[in-house]
């Protein structure tokens, strides 16, 4: 029964101490499966990418991007990969100039491949809401209302092939990339 005194005052569902106990047992746990010498992917799940070809560095001509899927092969997972002529981050070839970056918007999935600045090396105006997405700099959001950069595709280039081997960022409309 209630006393009279803690009627209608409010309990939080898990008191300070429980927290710090709970998050206490957490570290120890993780750190007793460490230095027993378990794996951290019993504690933390990663996910591999397909690894899948892309194209060639000499079919590719400066600024003219060109489409391609990855990681899946639906409308959803289309890409595209230009020369930029300037390095760029997470630029690949000889002059770290090629880059690859998934074709929607972040802010509501306007496409941009059709939309490849070449004087400015950006992605964008957005046709939905005039986001601009920065290409030499990981796709960092410039202008808009993209609130994220848009997602890069890894690239690794193996003699003229370049690869596609993984996504940094969250590709728009999926809870999770593969």
């Amino acid at each position: 029964m209630m006393k009279p005194e803690e009627r209608g005052k409010t309990r939080p569902c898990v008191s300070r101490r429980e927290f710090l106990l709970a998050g206490g047992a957490t570290v120890a746990a993780v750190g007793l499966s460490s230095c027993l010498g378990l794996p951290l992917d019993t504690v933390l799940q990663t996910r591999e990418y397909p690894r899948k070809r892309i194209g060639r560095l000499s079919a590719l001509k400066p600024d003219v991007p060109v489409e391609f899927k990855y990681p899946f092969e639906d409308a959803g997972s289309t890409s595209f990969l230009v020369k930029l002529g300037v390095p760029a981050a997470g630029g690949v070839g000889a002059e770290k100039d090629v880059v690859a970056f998934h074709c929607f918007c972040t802010h509501m999935g306007g496409l941009l491949s059709a939309v490849y600045r070449k004087e400015y090396k950006v992605a964008g105006p957005c046709p939905m809401h005039l986001s601009t997405f920065d290409l030499t700099r990981h796709g960092m959001i410039v202008a808009g209302h993209g609130t994220i950069g848009l997602p890069q595709v890894v690239l690794e280039v193996s003699g003229d092939e370049i690869f596609a081997g993984g996504i940094a960022g969250l590709v728009y409309g999926r809870a999770r990339n593969v």
